[in-house]
């Protein structure tokens, strides 16, 4: 069986703490032994899981937890995000369509679709006061 390597950190939800976040993530990728286009796309996902929560889940409340696990498993890498804030419902999520984005002059809306697109699983979910997002990439 192979052996799971583990690193979390808990931070409090604010935007200023997303380069902490970045700098987490992309060191212990690194470590683990990810090329670097891949440590750039995790990084980015979980820099986007984090945003959304951030901004949807905790709606720019600061001071909030939450909480980041990243552990090696064999040869994926996997990342829990844990928050206490508004749940959310992936079946929910629609893509913008380009007409959408340029009346609103806005590029937000695409953080899941690039999630999804960038990572190899992910998968979220809604517990009694907590909200899990899960995320692999394999090596």
């Amino acid at each position: 069986m192979p052996s799971i390597k583990e690193h979390t950190l808990r931070i409090s939800a604010s935007t200023e703490e997303l380069e902490k976040i970045r700098r987490f993530v992309a060191d212990h990728a690194r470590k683990f032994g990810f090329g670097e286009a891949d440590i750039s796309d995790i990084t980015l996902c979980v820099d986007e899981a984090c945003t959304n929560i951030i901004k949807h889940a905790y709606q720019w409340k600061k001071g909030k937890p939450i909480h980041i696990q990243l552990a090696m498993k064999g040869n994926e890498m996997l990342v829990t995000i844990i928050d206490e804030g508004k749940p959310f419902d992936p079946d929910s999520y629609q893509v913008p369509t380009l007409e959408e984005q340029l009346s609103r002059k806005n590029r937000s809306g695409y953080g899941i679709l690039l999630i999804r697109k960038l990572m190899d699983h992910v998968e979220y979910l809604n517990r009694k006061s907590r909200n899990e997002i899960r995320m692999t990439k394999k090596r």
